[in-house]
């Protein structure tokens, strides 16, 4: 009879299992790009099943981009897998915490501020990347990039027509945002991974490995620009299907 229960149960939990839904896939773009950036992604990871959104954020300011990104999360079911690209890290870092629906987090190149601790803080310990010669602001305080050294700085291992497009399509950043903190990391509390990029030109690599420590992330490097889920969307899409699993 004992035998016969324990092979019962165990039935069970495998239909029970099989029957947990997969976490929806929030993806967040970072400065100087938008959420259809993510398209290469996307497209790997509805493939294999998963629900995905990409989220539009502002890029005004970080709280309104925190503001933003924790409206979408109150309309996910079920749990959620959090990706954060470059300054979509810093968002992710301040939208998750303190949210039962976010299960893990994975940075891509991505900064991953502590708690009360300006973004540009951090990257005072390292030299600064060629990407910030390159930013130039407007009147009203939001900042591009030459589209002359956009595709050098940016995205030099995408091909050239898709740079272009890039360049021309760049959403601006508020220079408020590297002033801007958050009060609580969520990586101190949620399960994170993170991918460096190991060409990166917009962001330190070391930076990147400084924070993928800190944050005590399973870390994988790829030999990429800072623009890896464009370059190299099978092993990021994998990533993330591993912080989903």
């Amino acid at each position: 009879m004992k035998h016969f229960l324990s092979i019962a149960i165990l039935v069970l939990a495998s239909f029970a299992y099989a029957a947990s839904p997969k976490p929806t896939i929030v993806l967040v773009h970072g400065a100087f790009a938008d959420a259809s950036s993510w398209s290469k992604v996307i497209l790997i990871l509805e493939h294999d099943g998963y629900s995905v959104t990409a989220v539009q954020i502002p890029l005004t300011s970080l709280p309104d981009d925190i503001a933003t990104l924790r409206r979408a999360l109150e309309g996910q079911k079920g749990p959620v897998v959090l990706v954060g690209h470059s300054y979509g890290g810093a968002v992710i870092t301040g939208a998750a915490a303190g949210s039962p629906k976010v299960k893990s987090l994975v940075y891509v190149a991505a900064f991953a501020p502590d708690a009360n601790e300006p973004l540009a803080a951090a990257g005072t310990k390292f030299p600064a990347p060629p990407l910030n010669a390159a930013l130039v602001p407007d009147s009203g305080g939001f900042l591009y990039v030459d589209r002359a050294k956009f595709r050098a700085n940016f995205c030099q291992d995408v091909p050239a027509p898709e740079a272009r497009v890039l360049a021309a399509t760049q959403k601006p950043l508020h220079n408020s945002a590297f002033g801007a903190t958050v009060p609580e990391a969520a990586w101190k509390t949620i399960p994170s991974w993170y991918i460096v990029s190991s060409n990166d030109r917009a962001i330190n690599p070391d930076l990147e490995r400084f924070y993928a420590k800190r944050a005590g992330a399973k870390t994988t490097e790829i030999a990429s620009s800072h623009v890896s889920f464009l370059s190299h969307p099978k092993e990021v899409a994998k990533v993330i299907e591993n912080a989903a699993k």
